[in-house]
């Protein structure tokens, strides 16, 4: 027989035990709260440096292609008799228009009108749009040949983007590097799981040792980023000087994620 004093303290041990175990799990739900959160924040942070990111290399694609385009026609017109002249200053004033505009779009997306009204966007870049792309480069100076394969199909807006600036990439790095002469190949070929995209220009025979250095190899931020954003859909972009002469870039975008 237990003493009488000892029975209420065995009948608090239970509830005891109970209300640390109680405030156990309420110490250990906050901690898991607090990491949670900490998480959230770092996730927001990464988040936001990503589309920085993203933003900056839309941003030196579209610039660098429009002044590069813009510094070949202009050195035409200086050469060029009064027609031509005219022509090419024309195309200098529309492409850097073009240019103002895109930037202009880019920054409403960073920084939209507190009123949420603004300026209407211009179309994302789209291989629909590379007949355009095609013309200007033309223009500056270096033919370009487009070959389509495959039954063209609508693409994620991503991927579609992404074809686009690899190709106004390779072209302008082709237009500014190239020798006089030269001329460029487009191949754009839908596949029933990958997009591929090669673009190659002809120039001086690596074999030879003359011409100037391959696009990629002074760690560029364009081929570089494009080479990153390619990654994210797990395809891969190689680029590098043919044998034969001039430079090849070739990509591929799965068109579903892996």
């Amino acid at each position: 027989m237990l003493p009488a004093w000892l029975v209420p303290l065995l009948a608090a041990v239970p509830c005891t035990w109970a209300l640390w175990e109680r405030r156990r799990r309420r110490s250990e739900l906050g901690a898991r709260t607090w990491l949670l959160e900490r998480e959230r924040e770092a996730a927001a942070r990464r988040a936001v440096e990503e589309e920085r990111a993203r933003v900056a290399r839309d941003l030196h694609d579209i610039v660098s292609h429009s002044v590069s385009v813009m510094v070949v026609q202009a050195g035409a017109a200086r050469h060029g008799v009064d027609g031509e002249a005219e022509d090419a200053l024309l195309a200098v004033e529309r492409t850097g228009r073009e240019a103002m505009t895109e930037l202009r779009n880019l920054l409403g997306v960073l920084a939209p009108a507190p009123d949420g009204d603004g300026e209407a966007f211009a179309p994302q870049p789209s291989l629909a749009h590379l007949g355009t792309l095609v013309d200007r480069i033309a223009f500056a100076g270096l033919p370009v040949d487009v070959r389509v394969t495959g039954e063209p199909c609508p693409l994620p807006a991503g991927i579609d983007a992404t074809g686009y600036r690899i190709v106004q990439e390779a072209l302008t790095n082709a237009l500014k590097h190239g020798t006089a002469g030269a001329t460029a190949e487009v191949t754009v070929s839908y596949g029933t799981r990958n997009l591929r995209l090669e673009v190659l220009n002809t120039g001086p025979s690596v074999l030879t040792g003359t011409g100037p250095a391959p696009p990629g190899d002074k760690g560029g931020r364009g081929l570089a980023g494009l080479r990153e954003r390619v990654a994210v859909y797990g395809g891969d972009l190689d680029a590098r000087r043919r044998l034969g002469g001039g430079y090849r870039v070739r990509a591929r975008i799965p068109l579903e994620r892996p």
